[in-house]
């Protein structure tokens, strides 16, 4: 296919969102495509992103009762979630370059296992300092589960049934904050040892989603690009080696492509910390609700990002990736108002709708940013996209705090310290909705895409051709 000049190129991202008319079958249909072995990555897949986002959350739910236990100002507590985000492309390239070489089992396996240990230490931090180190190692820890998640869950499934899997899978974050929300009520506060039975409880679950990994194989995507590697260059010293000039090569072609996906996950990811992680603290401390509405409304909240997730992926399949997700980034920028100014029980139906729409454009992502990604270094790709994504938007509620602290308000009962939040994360939300939208429309879109690829490293090894030239490049290497 001849390759466009910048010009035609932005002549066409109009026309392009043209729905390609793919009329799937009904959900049910379409799910009853997967055997029983897809369905396995899929649930395991499901399983640790959502035990990722309840990990997350566990701080988001508790910013109150941790800045009383250290004596620091919330906005100091949000830090511990600033620097989660911050380290998760160092986990995200690690562990996916170890995925796309040696396969997703082990790596998913050690970031259980990381999850289990930091989960219990970052329980029994007993200082601030304590808190922040521990939380900076488990942003590493975490990183690296995104891509493997994602590549684990799709790389296998029927094409028709990839929009309808992607939304389901993303909203394994939804379905942990849920989680988090209902076992942070239950848990927190409730015995002698406060917030800390909490982050206990979060190390309990990853032994049983190790347990159901280690019964899986590797995926059969992955089982026969490593077959086609080791075909491709039989003789050659070094697979190592030619994985790495792989590497180069495709970091060289497609380098604008991962530029592009980092600076879209840095928008999605402003929107949907943006819009959640000071929510809880915004009902708590402006609004006044008590922890049972609080509760509620986070439940009633993430019920609609499920729903709206599945739903958009879904419809993805027939309206295009990019026009499912402006189309529902416009209805959450119009939602911003009610969701940040409401001030009466209305505010449960507003934040129904609007995390419907912010979970629903990430619905799309994970199929978007697999068949955007070259197959050799899929798993890197999609990891190191979203996690730098989350390092550009780490400071999102740090920044929404510190501002949010300049508006006081009156104080509330018993002298507490009260401030407007909700004007600074309205106006935080339009501007990120407003990038996005833009950012989505100029962007590529490779609905349908063919997972398998014509090579070991899809696109990055068709560079090296035969196995003569690659080994000549490896000894010019």
């Amino acid at each position: 296919m001849p390759r466009l000049s910048a010009g035609q190129y932005a002549a066409t991202r109009i026309s392009t969102l043209k729905p390609p008319g793919n009329i799937p079958p009904n959900p049910i249909t379409v799910l009853r495509q997967l055997n029983w072995r897809q369905w396995q990555f899929f649930l395991v897949a499901f399983a640790g992103w959502t035990w990722d986002a309840f990990d997350f959350f566990t701080v988001s739910l508790t910013i109150t009762s941790l800045a009383k236990a250290f004596h620091k100002s919330k906005a100091d507590i949000t830090w511990g979630i600033t620097l989660v985000l911050m380290l998760r492309s160092v986990g995200a390239i690690s562990f996916g370059i170890a995925a796309d070489k040696w396969g997703g089992k082990w790596p998913f396996i050690i970031n259980n296992v990381l999850f289990i240990v930091l989960e219990l230490a970052t329980g029994f931090c007993n200082t601030y300092e304590q808190f922040l180190g521990v939380r900076a190692l488990f942003g590493i820890a975490m990183g690296g589960l995104y891509g493997n998640c994602a590549a684990t869950a799709l790389e296998d499934a029927p094409n028709e049934a990839r929009g309808i899997l992607s939304g389901m899978l993303q909203q394994g974050y939804s379905f942990g904050y849920l989680l988090a929300t209902v076992f942070a009520r239950a848990l927190v506060d409730t015995t002698p040892h406060g917030w800390r039975p909490l982050f206990w409880f979060g190390a309990c679950p990853p032994v049983l989603i190790i347990a159901l990994r280690l019964c899986l194989p590797e995926t059969n995507s992955f089982l026969e690009r490593r077959a086609m590697r080791r075909e491709r260059y039989e003789g050659v010293e070094s697979i190592e080696k030619v994985v790495w000039n792989e590497a180069k090569v495709g970091l060289k072609k497609h380098w604008l492509l991962l530029i592009y996906l980092v600076l879209m996950m840095a928008g999605f990811n402003f929107m949907s910390h943006g819009s959640q992680d000071l929510y809880p603290t915004m009902l708590e401390n402006q609004l006044e609700f008590s922890i049972n509405k609080v509760t509620v409304t986070q439940v009633v909240a993430n019920l609609g990002a499920m729903l709206g997730g599945t739903i958009v992926g879904y419809l993805s399949q027939m309206f295009g990736r990019r026009l499912s997700i402006i189309a529902v980034c416009i209805v959450g920028g119009a939602l911003v108002y009610p969701y940040c100014f409401i001030r009466n029980n209305g505010i449960i139906a507003a934040a129904f709708w609007e995390q419907f729409c912010v979970q629903g454009a990430w619905g799309v992502i994970p199929i978007h940013l697999v068949e955007l990604s070259p197959a050799g270094a899929r798993t890197t790709i999609v990891g190191t996209a979203y996690q730098l994504g989350n390092l550009a938007s780490s400071a999102s509620s740090t920044i929404e705090a510190t501002i949010g602290e300049k508006f006081r308000l009156p104080d509330g009962e018993g002298g507490v310290l009260r401030y407007d939040y909700g004007k600074v994360m309205a106006i935080f939300m339009g501007c990120v909705f407003a990038y996005v939208i833009i950012l989505v429309l100029v962007g590529p879109e490779k609905l349908g895409r063919d997972m398998g690829e014509r090579t070991t490293g899809g696109e990055l090894a068709e560079d090296w051709g035969d196995k003569e030239k690659t080994a000549e490049a490896m000894e010019r290497a």
